[in-house]
């Protein structure tokens, strides 16, 4: 089969600071902004600087996992500019900005460069009841990763994946694209992490090859629950059993999900008892860390 396959390339491509706002401000540089303000529009305006960031999820006005999203940031920047990055005083002005806008369930947003920092929420699209109870639809975007394990803007893949998503498979628009390798391997999602159940056991691509998740992070807790280990595969799709295999995401905005389509290819993935007790592990797990957390914020 013929692919045409998208490299990343490190270039740098002009990238706006700011996307999918949503709330009444944002905190600018430790200054909080309404979003009325006249540096707005600025600031969703391309510039040419690299661009780090990390999207975090609030539950109950905890910041889900911070101290893995801030790793990863520190991370990232090792990796390209090794610039100081006070995690501390990220994670101070990111619950500050959680109480200045008032927020209690949703996303925010963690934007830094060599210059700036900035903190907004962001307006994710999160999953019905039915897709986690149905499963998702995907479609397959052949694109091999470069730097897979740093996590700054791309506006190459940015713009690709964007396209993608406009584009109707045969059960609609996609609500997730997974990555295929120039081998046609399925190894990540555009926004997520990627498992495949077989037999039993719980497959995922190589560390070298995906960005590692922060919700992934707390998968393999899940799985230590359910008395599982995690597996080192990857799986062209036309490989994958329909009736028996199953597929699922995880990420920060929507946990855990179940993949019906792929394409053209359909799983029962929600009805996989394997994928089941994953799902109540991490949920039990979140809640866990949810309460402990506030009862260290209230200390």
């Amino acid at each position: 089969m013929h692919r045409i396959i998208f490299w990343e390339i490190l270039t740098l491509m002009a990238y706006p600071l700011m996307e999918h706002l949503t709330g009444k401000g944002y905190l600018y540089c430790g200054k909080y902004y309404r979003v009325s303000s006249e540096l707005t529009e600025s600031l969703q305006k391309p510039v040419d600087t690299r661009i780090y960031y990390e999207t975090v999820r609030v539950r109950d006005g905890v910041l889900l996992f911070a101290e893995d999203h801030l790793a990863r940031l520190v991370y990232s920047v090792k990796g390209l500019e090794n610039f100081p990055v006070d995690t501390a005083k990220i994670l101070s002005e990111a619950y500050s900005f959680v109480g200045l806008d008032g927020v209690k369930e949703g996303s925010i947003r963690i934007v830094l460069t060599n210059e700036v920092l900035l903190i907004h929420q962001a307006d994710i699209t999160l999953p019905g009841q039915e897709l986690f109870e149905q499963g998702i639809n995907t479609s397959i975007l052949n694109w091999e990763r470069k730097t897979p394990n740093l996590k700054i803007f791309r506006g190459d893949y940015k713009t690709t994946v964007n396209e993608k998503f406009k584009q109707e498979n045969s059960h609609g628009l996609p609500f997730e694209l997974v990555l295929t390798d120039n081998e046609g391997k399925l190894y990540e999602g555009s926004m997520s992490n990627l498992f495949v159940i077989r037999d039993g056991k719980v497959y995922s691509a190589p560390d070298s090859k995906i960005l590692i998740g922060i919700t992934r992070k707390r998968v393999m807790e899940a799985l230590k629950r359910s008395g599982l280990d995690l597996e080192i595969g990857t799986f062209a799709p036309e490989d994958l059993d329909p009736d028996t295999d199953a597929v699922f995401v995880s990420s920060t905005p929507f946990d855990i999900l179940p993949v019906r389509f792929i394409d053209d290819y359909e799983f029962r993935s929600a009805d996989n008892e394997v994928l089941q007790m994953i799902s109540k592990m991490y949920q039990e797990y979140t809640s866990e860390y949810i309460d402990a957390t506030k009862r260290s914020l209230i200390g």
